[in-house]
């Protein structure tokens, strides 16, 4: 990697400011997931290990900029000492005397945690002198929060400009390796499948995918501005009506330079988002008072076979409405074949990661993004300011 990771740092009684991506989801004030957290232990405990004092900071949710109890990190303390099996001291703030003081009475392999980074709104407008609060706690930066890499903010961003060293974490340096590697000498066939609502959010990630894979598979709502660009009838399906002259642009791009865009052969449609009516039929069968909801079992055996024979695949994006079990076969089934492929296999995050997770696939998927934003832009070929400002190894 060309950056400095964290197993390149010397970090014996270091202070060590470590963002972290804990914004977990919560329900009646407990954590209803802690992947997040999870995925950051291996940072975590390597910083411990190594006589390192650790400060983690993060943020939750959107408090817009002012203290909200619903989104204080204590919850996040707690579950934290309970998979570390040691104590986590936990800090009213992120800045001002108390976390200096708290800071400074921090012995090697002892752990603190910082409140919620956006109770104060000087985090989102990457203020400088923010920036230069939080540099001032610690003697090395690690950024480990992928999820926010594509954020230019404080403490993803600013902060490196008033530390000497910033470096990666594991999971920010596994991320980049993995999506590197579908970006750059994949081995071939190379599978995209983009699916989600809207075009116009990943027009550049399909672009990029037209410079470097040879199957494109379309899928969820945005494969109706495709279709409408076909000339075939969508019904009531959502269509982009700004974007479907990109749409037969892309089109005709993929054709000109031998890549294929694969969209439905057939469809579950239903009158209403609640599943009124619905039934599966084929793509030019649409009645005008039915709404595409997911693809149907030709396209997935279709989708299927071109997946099973592919060394690299790279999923970003629902099948359909995949929240509600009705259209959520779709998905779940290119998931079944993501999995059970031979290729390299990458699910960027979002919707598709947290399909795979619900369905018990995650663990035969090659990597799965922690970060859906963060890795729909660095796929789509973007430089990531939270990866941008880590120091270069050279």
């Amino acid at each position: 990697m060309a950056k400095l990771s964290l197993s390149d740092l010397s970090l014996a009684g270091q202070r060590v400011f470590m963002r972290v991506d804990f914004n977990v989801p919560m329900v009646d004030g407990a954590i209803s997931d802690d992947s997040r957290i999870r995925a950051a232990l291996p940072s975590i405990r390597h910083v411990i290990d190594s006589g390192g004092r650790l400060i983690l900071a993060s943020h939750m949710g959107r408090p817009k900029g002012n203290p909200d109890p619903r989104f204080s990190l204590q919850p996040v303390r707690q579950r934290l000492g309970e998979l570390t099996g040691k104590p986590v001291g936990f800090a009213s703030d992120c800045v001002g005397s108390e976390v200096v003081d708290a800071v400074g009475a921090l012995n090697d392999g002892d752990v603190l945690l910082l409140e919620n980074l956006r109770f104060h709104a000087e985090e989102e407008a990457n203020d400088p002198a923010f920036a230069r609060s939080l540099a001032d706690l610690g003697d090395v930066y690690v950024n480990d929060a992928f999820g926010a890499a594509h954020r230019a903010h404080a403490s993803t961003s600013g902060i490196s400009a008033h530390i000497d060293k910033s470096a990666a974490g594991f999971l920010m340096q596994k991320e980049l390796e993995s999506l590197s590697r579908a970006l750059d000498g994949a081995d071939r066939p190379y599978v995209s499948i983009v699916g989600g609502s809207k075009i116009s959010g990943k027009i550049e990630l399909i672009e990029n995918f037209l410079n470097i894979a040879d199957e494109i598979l379309i899928g969820g709502a945005m494969a109706y501005t495709f279709l409408r660009a076909q000339g075939v009838e969508t019904g009531t399906s959502l269509v982009e009506e700004d974007r479907v002259s990109l749409a037969g642009e892309l089109l005709e791009s993929a054709q000109t330079d031998g890549r294929r865009i694969r969209l439905p052969e057939d469809h579950v449609v239903a009158k209403t988002f609640q599943g009124d009516g619905s039934r599966t039929t084929s793509i030019s069968d649409t009645s005008a008072d039915e709404m595409g909801l997911d693809i149907g079992a030709r396209t997935v055996d279709t989708y299927s076979d071109i997946i099973a024979s592919a060394r690299t695949v790279v999923w970003n994006g629902p099948m359909g409405v995949f929240e509600n079990s009705k259209f959520a076969e779709g998905t779940f089934a290119v998931g079944r074949a993501v999995a059970a492929s031979d290729a390299f296999s990458i699910v960027g995050g979002g919707d598709s990661a947290a399909a795979v997770n619900e369905s018990g696939l995650a663990g035969q998927i090659s990597h799965v993004s922690t970060g859906g934003g963060a890795a729909l832009e660095f796929l789509s070929g973007r430089t990531l300011p939270g990866v941008a400002v880590l120091t270069d190894k050279a």
